[in-house]
């Protein structure tokens, strides 16, 4: 294979999510089509609704100066996973970590129970660990990575784009290796919040069935060891994927719902796809952002119309987040490991509860069992408010 000083290699993969830790339990569980929502009445009693909790979280020490939240945690234990399979020292690789929520889990309870409290400090919280830019400095303060630190917040692109920019990291000489992912967890503000703007279905979501209804937000964490593939090579690192292309475009069409058309989605998978050097027929499988909400669904389906018309055969696509819900800040990062599961696996992995598809001649909708076949490279994609989109391109390490 051509040494390409633009190829990137995952060494390392963490995750974090509703079936438990590493990457073999998400694999199995996206392999047997095991759905993972829930009721959310235990977890957060009073609220009516499906959610994908992590259960049985292990706790992290307190440090000197700040005691973890709950997407910490997840981001900690995600991070520590992956350093175990990827073989390398990393006290000064970088750092690039996404969330949305961050630690409001726990600010959350001290605005409600004292407001005037929390105004009278400033709108400071006694729990250090709230800011998004926080996530990153616990896991390097955690792990004892001393390299650039980077956070990423675009909303529900933000595990998506978090591993772009780790790319470009590497690209730009800045660091050999990097931790790139992302972590959240759940929380009543942002249930309240989705559920204010209508986007929540109360059973399990439908992604591009023409009856669905909306989305379930679930919890997790995912991180990637990314290096140079030249770097990888050097050192005999196992490589589980290479990273081919990435892109990011903004639609800059409305502050939460996306272009009708998808027409800021099209550009970036195209822009993906041209740096890395693939046509749409050598895309084997797109494992897409498919909320499960009409507008989103709609205009996703669109943008593929767009990237691949021309195909010589429909893009067989399904949503992830039909078995562990939108994951937010995690989103990303987490579907990318599925992406990589299925690459390994040489699995396309079906869009659960989906019966009557939305029409369009470009798209395969994947249903029913997973279907086999070799899957030497393959996209995932990302979507959020504000217009944000990520592309991944993945491919076999022998490809």
């Amino acid at each position: 294979m051509t040494e390409d000083p633009r190829r990137i290699a995952v060494t390392g993969l963490g995750v974090v999510s509703p079936y438990g830790s590493g990457l073999d339990r998400l694999e199995a569980a996206l392999l047997a089509g095991r759905c993972c929502l829930e009721p959310s009445t235990d977890f957060y009693p009073g609220f009516e609704g499906t959610i994908a909790p992590v259960r049985g979280l292990p706790p992290l020490a307190d440090l000197p100066h700040f005691r973890p939240s709950r997407t910490d945690r997840l981001a900690v234990l995600a991070a520590r996973d992956a350093l175990t399979t990827c073989g390398a020292s990393f006290s000064e690789g970088g750092i690039v970590m996404a969330t949305t929520v961050a630690g409001l889990t726990e600010i959350e309870p001290e605005i409600v129970q004292d407001p005037a409290a929390w105004y009278r400090r400033g709108g400071r919280s006694r729990a250090a660990s709230y800011p998004v830019a926080h996530v990153a400095d616990a896991v390097g303060d955690y792990l004892g990575i001393h390299g650039p630190r980077c956070a990423v917040s675009v909303a529900c692109a933000s595990g998506a784009m978090a591993i772009a920019l780790a790319a470009n990291m590497l690209l730009d000489g800045m660091t050999d290796l990097v931790l790139a992912g992302g972590s959240d967890a759940l929380c009543p503000f942002t249930l309240s919040g989705f559920n204010s703007l209508r986007a929540l279905d109360a059973w399990p979501c439908r992604p591009f069935d023409k009856q669905r209804m909306g989305l379930n937000l679930g919890e997790g964490a995912a991180v990637l060891v990314l290096e140079t593939l030249r770097s990888a090579r050097a050192r005999h690192a196992p490589v589980l994927a290479t990273l081919r292309g990435w892109a990011m475009t903004n639609d800059a069409f409305h502050p939460t719902a996306p272009h009708d058309q998808g027409r800021g989605l099209a550009a970036c998978m195209l822009a993906a796809m041209e740096m890395a050097g693939v046509s749409p027929d050598e895309i084997g499988y797109v494992n897409a952002h498919g909320t499960g909400t009409p507008l989103n669904d709609g205009a996703e389906t669109k943008a593929y119309e767009s990237a691949f018309g021309a195909r010589r055969r429909p893009m067989p696509v399904s949503s992830t987040k039909s078995y562990f819900g939108h994951c937010l800040g995690a989103a990303g990062a987490l579907e990318a490991a599925a992406t990589i599961a299925g690459i390994r696996r040489g699995a396309l992995f079906p869009t659960l509860r989906l019966s009557d598809p939305i029409d369009s001649p470009s798209v395969d909708w994947l249903m029913g069992e997973p279907r086999f076949e070799p899957l030497p490279v393959a996209m995932t994609v990302s979507a959020g408010f504000g217009g944000s989109n990520t592309a991944l391109i993945f491919a076999r390490s022998d490809v």
